[in-house]
């Protein structure tokens, strides 16, 4: 809890690459809790990193299912995805 607290703290200096290693890391210690797998992923869609983002909301849903926000978040991940390709980035 305390690495996915300070992940979070992170997040909000926009310090990304130490929110994504500190919630990386509340998932090595605690791999059933479902909220680092999240905050993970909100960070990585920030970053454009829709794949990985993706991966992280299904693995929140996996756990949780009813975790509604993730799969909100799934959605609009994948549709920002296919967008994305569109434009051709």
């Amino acid at each position: 809890t305390a690495l996915n607290d300070r992940g979070q703290v992170r997040y909000l200096q926009v310090e990304f690459a130490a929110a994504v290693r500190d919630f990386t890391a509340a998932i090595e210690c605690q791999p059933g809790f479902e909220v680092p797998y999240y905050n993970r992923g909100l960070v990585r869609y920030r970053l454009g990193d829709f794949d990985e983002a993706m991966k992280d909301f299904r693995k929140v849903l996996e756990l949780n299912p009813q975790f509604e926000d993730a799969a909100l978040s799934l959605k609009q991940a994948m549709l920002d995805k296919e967008e994305k390709q569109k434009r051709g980035y």
